[in-house]
């Protein structure tokens, strides 16, 4: 049998104004907002930790963005979150330099299969296939980081048809951008197009078929997007 390969086409979200921002890989981080934590039942004094989505699990997340609700769950959850973009690589940063390296930022959808992934971490397995399923990373248009607004404080929120289910403050986060950036490079080289999530506050809950997602960050363009029948 001959096998027809067609050229992949490369991950990338779009830019405010025009263009892409090509994306390399995709970080998540967990647990970062203490009620989250608490309403997860979670250890609250635990140290940052990391979980990957595919880059081209990154979809439109605006202009009537559609996203098909997946297959294999019955428990689909929203997670509002603050997605920064790497633009200049490093190992080892110091927080301090760490926003010398962010290229831009928006506003990003950590869509999560609940049962599937409360079923890994009752085996003691990886979370793959509840978080890095297609089209689960949603995200509004990045806006470069001299025209965002404040990525230490400024409200993140999240409504479904209009009503609002999340409502925080960056300042809440257990981990700042700068730390998630600096703990992070410990462990892997930061490179130009790596895209960081960096958690989500309470208020996490189920969407279904027909749904409209809204949501935002502070001084970044707004999500808008529905979920749609299953494929």
């Amino acid at each position: 049998m001959d096998y027809v390969i067609e050229p992949p086409v490369a991950p990338a979200v779009a830019v405010e104004g025009g263009g892409v921002f090509p994306l390399r890989r995709v970080f998540c981080v967990g647990r970062n907002y203490l009620e989250h934590v608490r309403e997860m039942g979670n250890d609250e004094k635990a140290p940052p930790f990391f979980f990957m989505k595919p880059a081209d699990a990154v979809v439109p997340g605006t202009a009537g963005a559609e996203v098909p609700y997946p297959p294999q769950t019955s428990d689909l959850h929203h997670e509002i979150e603050l997605a920064v973009a790497i633009g200049r690589g490093g190992r080892r940063i110091s927080a301090g330099d760490a926003l010398a390296h962010v290229w831009g930022a928006g506003a990003a959808v950590d869509l999560t299969r609940r049962d599937l992934q409360g079923a890994a971490k009752a085996a003691g397995r990886p979370w793959d296939m509840g978080k890095g399923f297609d089209a689960s990373a949603p995200i509004a248009p990045l806006r470069r980081v001299a025209q965002a607004g404040s990525l230490v404080q400024g409200r993140i929120w999240l409504a479904v048809n209009g009503t609002l289910r999340q409502e925080g403050n960056l300042a809440e986060m257990i981990w700042p951008v700068t730390d998630i950036i600096a703990f992070l490079s410990q462990s892997v080289a930061l490179a130009p197009g790596d895209l960081i999530l960096t958690g989500t506050p309470a208020g996490v809950g189920p969407v279904g078929p027909g749904d409209r997602i809204t949501g935002g960050v502070d001084g970044l363009p707004e999500l808008d997007l529905r979920i749609a029948p299953p494929v």
